[in-house]
Order: structure tokens, then sequence, then C-alpha cells
């Protein structure tokens, strides 16, 4: 039987999990697993991709990331072997550590995001290692209730289910993820299709009408662009469209409370395919760490702002039609 293929475009969304060569642990010691960490906030800041949950079981990991710049493969070669390196040279050990190839499943956010952030905060509950979710400390669950949030961590798009109030969406999110605890058959990837696709008929048929005519035998991957890179400019006409507002003033360094500047940095960091010292230099010379934190701080406003929000979700739509 063939390997499942790999499908990359700008903006998907994946569940991954990657398990222990012959069954064996893959973290042996907090320092194994504060290194895992420091790797997924590494490639955070370094090739954009949002991390919107964890969790590091003792034989294995499961993300769920998003890649705004269509570049999965070498991410996930790169953390895996990273982090193969580390435990390699801290356990004194060679040969491979993790199971052949990580599984990547791509995500419907609309309809799957939400049951998969709770299946993944409740593996350590569901593996008789503690009765609730926020005492692990090796998951992204903690952050999302209010405890220890990691600056690196997409928060957002789950938290905004519940509304625009921060404490009030982190307490309903409480109650939706205990809830999974009374259910039976709370594993949303019964529902995976093909290996690869989780999502309603509508996401899958899309899919596969984007690798129509692909050979799709063993070992291929995908890398068609089913949603081609906006260019900066084009983000420029949609957000001058939509905030009234002249190129110039959105291009030019000023004041911190030009939001529709803000939204287009947020949007090239996200959509362009641009490295952050790229829209840096595109937006009046903005050294990187600048733009790393001028999308920190859209992130957070998407949260607290539900206008917000709707707006930015709408000029999304827009690149995507």
């Amino acid at each position: 039987m063939g390997r499942p293929v790999r499908i990359e475009y700008a903006g998907a969304l994946y569940h991954i999990t990657s398990r222990g060569n012959e069954r064996r642990k893959i973290f042996l010691e907090t320092g194994d697993r504060i290194k895992f960490l420091d790797l997924l906030r590494d490639y955070h800041d370094r090739y954009g991709i949002l991390i919107h949950a964890y969790v590091l079981m003792d034989y294995h990991y499961h993300l769920i990331l998003e890649t705004p710049r269509r570049n999965l493969l070498k991410i996930m070669h790169g953390i895996n072997s990273a982090y193969t390196n580390h435990f390699n040279r801290s356990h004194k050990r060679v040969g491979h550590l993790l199971q052949g190839r990580y599984r990547a499943i791509l995500v419907d956010r609309d309809r799957y995001l939400l049951p998969l952030s709770r299946y993944v905060h409740l593996n350590p509950v569901r593996a008789g290692l503690l009765k609730r979710p926020e005492g692990y400390l090796w998951s992204s669950y903690r952050g999302y209730v209010g405890k220890e949030k990691e600056d690196w961590m997409e928060y957002g798009w789950v938290q905004s289910q519940f509304g625009e109030r921060r404490r009030r969406a982190a307490w309903e999110y409480r109650i939706y993820v205990e809830e999974g605890l009374r259910e039976e058959d709370g594993n949303p990837l019964k529902d995976v299709y093909g290996q690869v696709m989780l999502g309603g008929k509508e996401f899958i048929g899309r899919i596969k009408g984007g690798l129509k005519g692909k050979r799709l035998s063993a070992g291929i991957v995908e890398r068609k662009r089913l949603f081609e890179h906006p260019s900066v400019e084009q983000i420029l006409r949609k957000v001058e469209k939509v905030f009234g507002m002249r190129e110039e003033e959105l291009l030019e360094k000023g004041s911190r409370l030009n939001v529709a500047r803000k939204v287009t940095i947020y949007l090239a960091q996200r959509y362009a395919g641009l490295s952050n010292r790229e829209i840096g230099d595109r937006f009046g010379g903005i050294e990187a760490s600048g733009v790393s934190k001028a999308v920190s701080r859209v992130r957070e406003e998407i949260v607290s702002d539900e206008k917000l929000s709707k707006l930015v979700s709408s000029l999304v739509s827009s690149f995507k039609a």
C-alpha cells in the first residue's frame, strides 16, 4: 500500500502526529520537552507557522499547525531532525528516534479545529496520567484556560469561537473540553478521509478537485498551490478598499493606532509567502522582530475585537475565493 500523499498549500491546517521508533519513548526528561518547545518557538518565529495546539506525551506528540507559507515539508523535516539530533546527543545514542514518516492530516478548520483541539488536550487524561487536563504541564491547554500562556501559540481562532471577552472565552473553552470527558467516542480522527483529509463534503471535494490529474503514487508529494499566495500589492488593494485608505498611509511608518496598516502587515506575513525581513523592507524599513511583534499584537486584538475578527476573516476569504 502506498504512503499517503502530502498536500501543501498556503494557509493549510494540519493535525500532525509522530511516534517513537519501535514504540520507544521520545521524551525521557524535562530537558527533552523543553527542547522540543524551543524548536516550535524557533520555527514559529523563523518560518511563520501558526501552532493552534500541542501535547507532548512520552511516546508521541500531537500538533495542530497552520502553514501560511506552504512549507510543511521544510518545517516538519527541520523540527524532527533537530529534535532527533538533540535526543541522540543528550542520551548518547544513534539511529532513528521517530517511527517512519510523521502523519499529516489536512483539516477543515471550520468543522474540525475546535474538536481536534479538545482531543489533543484530553490526551493525557485519556491515557490515565491525571484526571484534569490543566494538571498536565506539556500541552497548550494551560495557556488556553489562562495559565502560563506562550507568546508563540495561536490561541485566537479557538478562543474566538467562545466570544470576544478573553476570560469568558477561556472559561467556556474549559467547559467545552471537560464535556469531552463524558463522551464515549471523542476522537474526531475517526472521520479521516483517504488517510489525509478531515473535513466536510465541500472541503474534501475542493481538495480532491485541486488534485485532479496528479499522480498520487507512493512517496509522491503534492505541491500544487490550491490557493496561490496573494502579493503584497493585492493585499494592499483589498485593505485600501475596506478601510478607505491610500497605499502610502499603509506602507509608511506612522502611528501605532493605524489599524489598517497593522492588518496589512499581519495579512502579508501570513499569506504573501515572504519573510519577516522582506515584509519589513516593504513597509518602511521595519526590523524583522518588529514585524513579528506587530503580527502578535493583531492576533491578540482579533481575539478581543469581534468586529476586527470578522473584517480580517472577510479579507482572508477574499484571497482564497
